[in-house]
């Protein structure tokens, strides 16, 4: 698994070697704030020192980025979840959404028996909370790896810069098929296209059994390990209902922090793995992160 985020100390960023196919130039990602901890208005190259190993490498070019945040949420609204769950579930999802910061777009997606798009993708947040309500009780079981895999493909065929999360409302209920081939393009997917996913795992404890929820489980930590998201397995219904509220505060404070930050352009001295790489600021500012993506979950 690649490592995207940079530890920090102090001025100074740095990870230790990792490998990818590098060409010469590489593209980095800064969230810089001055003195005050306010992002930084401006940047420019001499305001930055990168160093890869002890070389240090030229920049050359800074733009700053404010890309739109766009989430996509799943639900499991099959029998895993339960009628008598299903006022929890809408609660946590409109607590969700009006935790989520104005302008995010939204797409609202029932996982049982197949993946269907209640809300498609949308900025306006009445529709989005109307659509909350639009969820109804299905007879068959939730498709979350499938789903999952599904959403990544709409980040795919979406060229345009934003950053991506997905948040799976799941049950232990479903997905007992072979996946193997499915699970592998979905992480494929997640490596060419990162996402931050955040994923809350639901056991109906009187439906319980030996091995119950394994693929679930099992994917939705690999998934969520992978992309520095959170997992939570809970087998109470009701915690549905604070549980996602909280996923919509963790995804609003990552976009205050990610939404403002700078793309650096730097040329290497040579193609092959990149090394350990460093960034310094000058007096006043400071880097609180660095990464390849932009992301900060």
């Amino acid at each position: 698994m690649r490592k995207r985020l940079f530890m920090i100390a102090g001025l100074v960023v740095g990870i230790g070697t990792f490998s990818i196919d590098a060409q010469q130039q590489l593209t980095l990602f800064a969230r810089i704030v001055d003195g005050s901890g306010a992002p930084a208005a401006t940047l420019e190259p001499a305001d930055v020192k990168i160093m890869e190993n002890d070389a240090e490498v030229k920049v050359v070019k800074i733009e700053p980025i404010n890309w739109p945040l766009k989430v996509q949420v799943l639900v499991d609204n099959g029998i895993g979840l339960g009628n008598e769950n299903l006022s929890s579930i809408r609660s946590g999802l409109k607590g969700l959404l009006d935790a989520l910061p104005e302008g995010a777009e939204v797409t609202l997606v029932t996982t049982a028996p197949q993946a269907r798009i209640v809300v498609k993708p949308t900025t306006d947040r009445m529709a989005q909370l109307k659509g909350v309500d639009l969820i109804t009780p299905d007879s068959g079981t939730g498709r979350f790896v499938e789903s999952l895999n599904e959403a990544m493909q709409r980040v795919e065929k979406d060229k345009t810069d934003f950053f991506s999360v997905i948040i799976c409302a799941a049950t232990t209920t479903g997905d007992t098929n072979n996946l193997e081939n499915v699970y592998k393009q979905l992480m494929k997917r997640l490596e060419q296209r990162p996402t931050t996913v955040h994923v809350a795992l639901f056991s109906r404890s009187t439906s319980a059994s030996v091995g119950a929820g394994a693929v679930q489980t099992e994917v939705g930590m690999a998934v969520t390990q992978f992309v520095r998201g959170r997992f939570e397995s809970i087998n109470s219904g009701t915690r549905l209902a604070t549980l996602l509220p909280e996923f919509g505060a963790q995804v609003a404070k990552s976009q205050l922090a990610q939404g403002h930050q700078f793309r650096i352009t730097v040329a290497r001295p040579g193609s092959g793995n990149v090394g350990k790489i460093s960034m310094s600021t000058k007096s006043g500012l400071n880097a609180t992160a660095l990464s390849m993506d932009g992301r900060i979950p």
